[in-house]
C-alpha cells in the first residue's frame, strides 16, 4: 500500500531532523521525506496536522508471557499493547516457559510474532541452559535463529568461572551479553534497603547488590582481550550510575538502560504495602531516582525501557512480599519519556532519542539488514513510523490498557501525549479510536 503522511512535524533523533514535512511510503519503505514526487498517488493519506511523525519506538525489555505463561499475557495482546504505545520493535527476555535456550523455540516465537504483523520481536537467547548458570548455550545456533544477544533475565550466574567463559565466548564472536547486575545473596529482598523497608518490615535489597555485581563484571571484562560487549539491564542506584559512567570513560564496551518505574518512582510510593509497586529491581530512594534521571539525560544511560511484565490478578493481589513482581508499561513508555523530558527542561528530540536512536545503537549489528531502518526515519529504509499528538493528555486506567495485565503503579497518572497511528513495515498496525483525520 502507498501511504502519504501529511502536515506533520517530523522528528528523527538519528539524523537530527526536526521540520514540517510529508512522508511518502511505498512497498513497506520510506521513499521520500519532504519533497514528494508529483506522480506519487497514495492509496491512503494520513493527516498528521498538529502531530509528531517519528521513528517507531524500540523497547529493550518487553515480556510477552508466551510461551508458557499465557494466563498473564499472550503475543496477540502484548504486541497489540506495544503498537498502541508506538513500539514497533521490542526485545523479549529469555525467561519464557520453556526458556529460550534452543533454536526451535526461538524460531517458533518469531514465526508466531511475524504472523501477527504488529511489533517486530527480537528475542534474547538464554546465556546458559535453562538459565541454570552452569552450561553455556549454543550461541551460534541461537544467533542464526534470530537472537540479538544472550542474557539471564532475573537469574544471577553464581559461578564467576562460567560468567568469564560466557564473556570470552561472546567476545570471540561479537555477541552482546545482557545482564541485570545483582548479587545473588544480597538481592533476595523485596524492597530497597532503607528506612521505609525497615518500617514496613520488608526484606531489603541494598544498593551494594548492584555495585558488587558491577565491580565483578567490569573486572572480568578488563581481562578479556578484544573486549566483551555487555548491556546492563535496568540500573537502579546512584552508585551503579557512577560506576557505569567511570567504566565508559575507561573505554569498556558497555551500554545500559533504566526502566520507566525507577526513573519516575521511589520507595515511598509503595505506601501501605501496595503490591502494584512490587517490582524488580526495587524502587529506591529519591537520590537514586535523581541520579538515574541525570544519567539518562547526559548519555551515561543509553535507553529507557518499559520493563513490561504483565501479571495476572491472582499473582498480584497478595501481600506485598508474596506478590509477583512486575507491571504493564509498554503502552506508557512514550508518555513517561515525554514527562521526564518536560520535567528536566528538555524537548521532544531528547525524549524520542532514548526510545529510538539510543536503543538502536545498543542493538547495533545484531539487527542485521534492519540496522539502517530500526529506530530511525531513513529514505529507503523500512517504514516503522509513529504518529502522536504532543498535547493530548489522557489518564491511565486499567480499562484503557490493551495488555492482558492491567496492573500498573502509574494508575491515575496523566500521560501528556497520545499515539494516533503506528506503522510497521509500511502497514498500519494501530490507529487510535475516534481519530477521523487518520481514516
Amino acid at each position: 500500500m502507498k501511504i502519504l503522511i501529511q502536515n506533520g512535524r517530523v522528528i528523527d533523533p538519528a539524523s537530527g531532523r526536526d521540520e514540517m514535512a510529508d512522508v511518502a511510503i511505498a512497498a513497506g519503505r520510506i521513499i521520500a521525506i519532504g519533497q514528494i514526487a508529483a506522480d506519487f498517488h497514495p492509496a491512503r493519506t494520513l493527516d498528521a496536522s498538529g502531530c509528531i511523525v517519528a521513528p517507531g519506538l524500540v523497547d529493550l525489555c518487553v515480556r510477552l508471557k508466551e510461551p508458557g505463561q499465557e494466563h498473564a499475557g499472550m503475543l496477540e495482546s502484548e504486541t497489540a499493547a506495544a503498537v498502541a504505545g508506538g513500539v514497533t520493535s521490542l526485545v523479549c527476555p529469555p525467561d519464557t516457559e520453556p526458556v529460550l535456550d534452543e533454536p526451535g523455540l526461538v524460531d517458533m516465537l518469531k514465526f508466531r510474532a511475524e504472523k501477527l504483523h504488529r511489533s517486530r520481536v527480537f528475542p534474547l537467547g538464554a546465556l546458559t541452559r535453562g538459565l541454570g548458570g552452569e552450561v553455556l548455550t549454543e550461541m551460534a545456533e541461537l544467533t542464526e535463529a534470530g537472537c540479538v544477544g544472550f542474557g539471564q533475565a532475573e537469574v544471577t550466574i553464581q559461578n564467576t568461572q562460567v560468567l568469564l567463559r560466557a564473556l570470552q565466548y561472546a567476545a570471540t564472536f561479537g555477541y552482546t551479553v545482557w545482564l541485570r547486575p545483582q548479587d545473588l545473596w544480597l538481592g533476595k529482598g523485596v524492597a530497597a534497603s532503607g528506612p521505609l523497608a525497615t518500617r514496613l518490615g520488608l526484606a531489603g535489597v541494598p544498593a551494594a547488590a548492584e555495585t558488587i555485581a558491577l565491580h565483578t563484571l567490569f573486572e572480568l571484562m578488563r581481562g578479556i582481550k578484544g573486549g566483551a560487549r555487555v548491556h546492563l539491564c535496568r540500573l537502579s542506584s546512584a552508585a551503579g550510575v557512577a560506576l557505569v559512567r567511570a567504566a565508559k570513560a575507561e573505554g569498556l564496551p558497555v551500554t545500559c538502560d533504566v526502566s520507566v518505574h525507577n526513573l519516575h518512582l521511589t520507595d515511598v510510593d509503595i505506601g501501605f504495602y501496595d503490591s502494584r509497586f512490587r517490582l524488580q529491581p526495587p524502587l529506591r530512594q529519591q537520590r537514586d531516582r535523581d541520579a538515574l534521571r541525570a544519567g539518562l539525560a547526559d548519555g551515561t544511560i543509553d535507553a529507557l525501557v518499559s520493563d513490561h511484565n504483565p501479571v495476572d490478578s491472582d499473582a498480584k493481589t497478595l501481600p506485598f512480599a508474596e506478590a509477583e513482581p512486575g507491571a504493564s508499561a509498554v503502552e506508557l513508555l512514550l508518555g513517561l519519556a515525554c514527562t521526564w523530558a518536560q520535567q528536566e527542561g528538555m524537548g521532544l528530540m531528547q525524549a524520542l532519542s532514548v526510545l529510538t536512536h539510543g536503543p538502536q545503537q545498543v542493538l547495533g549489528a545484531s539487527l542485521g539488514t534492519l540496522q539502517a531502518s530500526v529506530g530511525q526515519l531513513a529514505v529507503g529504509g523500512t517504514a516503522d513510523v509513529l504518529v502522536f499528538h504532543p498535547d493530548a493528555p489522557w489518564t491511565v486506567a486499567p480499562s484503557a490498557l490493551r495488555s492482558q495485565g492491567r496492573h500498573t503503579p502509574f494508575e491515575g497518572h496523566e500521560m501528556p501525549v497520545s499515539v494516533r497511528a503506528t506503522l510497521v513495515a509500511g502497514q498500519i498496525a494501530h490507529t487510535a479510536e475516534g481519530v477521523a483525520a487518520l481514516a
